[in-house]
């Protein structure tokens, strides 16, 4: 890029399942032409195309969608493999003088590509196995010894983040913090971000997830789940763990009624909406605005102007 050269637009929409974050990429994407790119982990699988509330097929003629049902449901996908799977995306969007529209709710996939990635070396096949099937509670334990920032800083009941952790520094001999102080391949300094997060009313939020867990059953989602149990996959794969799934697995299995499935499933989208509500109340730059209203057609240019540049 030639000094001095503007930096390419990116608008970003993030927030909590349910915000309205799809409804208002797709009114910025017509307002702009531009181009919708998936930051949606569940998204991603071709699989899920009801459970994950991915684009119909009338709102991909509205605006061009990329990295939406892209992914074969046996595969997983990190956030430095979507991140992978974006940059290029987003490049080759510049290159035809759009504007990429980012829309998702996994804010460790955004992050990843705009901060970059940790350089942590391949882990120990054997190192990982053991870590992996040790008790949370040893896992503690040693990661206390090893490194006791980490474990401190990292609640007990995330045995995920608490596995990595300890994974990392045994593997390699350094902790996870010192890897990520290195962090390289992000794109935050190479284009000018026009972020938004929303962040509706909890009350509303939560009942949208409720009233989108009947329509997506309406829609078809014990059959797709169905489809997706009949593939036989790895029930650890992402897919299989994604909102929704084990719920009407259940149901399909005989164990719950249906009523009680829903209700199971909502509750489960609930809670999952409320992490994500938190981390995007906290996590992103306290700079990048907050939409805080419910989004509907009345305050839908209010959320819009908020995309703009400010300068």
């Amino acid at each position: 890029m030639a000094i001095g050269a503007p930096q390419p637009p990116v608008l970003l929409i993030a927030g909590p399942t349910a915000s309205g974050k799809s409804a208002l990429a797709l009114a910025a994407a017509e307002q702009i032409k531009g181009v919708i790119v998936n930051a949606d982990s569940a998204q991603l699988y071709r699989d899920l195309h009801i459970l994950s509330a991915a684009p119909t097929a009338a709102e991909q003629v509205r605006a061009e969608h990329r990295l939406y049902g892209v992914r074969e449901g046996a595969e997983s996908c990190s956030a430095a493999d979507w991140a992978a799977m974006a940059r290029p995306e987003i490049a080759d969007i510049h290159n035809q003088g759009r504007v990429p529209v980012l829309v998702g709710g996994t804010g460790l996939y955004l992050r990843t590509l705009l901060e970059g990635i940790a350089p942590v070396p391949p882990i120990d096949p054997a190192i990982r196995r053991a870590v992996r099937t040790a008790s949370t509670t040893e896992n503690c334990a040693r990661l206390t010894g090893l490194d006791p920032a980490a474990a401190a800083r990292i609640k007990a009941a995330d045995t995920t983040r608490i596995a990595r952790a300890l994974e990392v520094v045994l593997s390699t001999g350094r902790t996870l913090n010192d890897w990520q102080a290195q962090r390289a391949g992000g794109i935050g300094d190479e284009i000018e971000l026009r972020p938004l997060i929303l962040l509706p009313p909890r009350k509303w939020l939560y009942q949208r997830c409720d009233d989108r867990l009947t329509q997506m059953i309406d829609a078809g989602a014990v059959a797709e789940v169905e489809a997706l149990l009949a593939r036989g996959l790895d029930p650890n794969l992402p897919v299989m763990r994604a909102i929704g799934v084990r719920e009407i697995a259940a149901y399909l299995r005989g164990a719950v009624t249906l009523d009680e499935a829903i209700a199971a499933a909502q509750q489960a989208t609930r809670r999952y909406a409320k992490r994500q509500y938190t981390w995007f109340a906290n996590q992103p730059p306290p700079d990048w605005p907050r939409f805080r209203e419910a989004l509907d057609i009345a305050n839908l240019g209010d959320a819009l102007a908020l995309l703009q540049p400010t300068g």
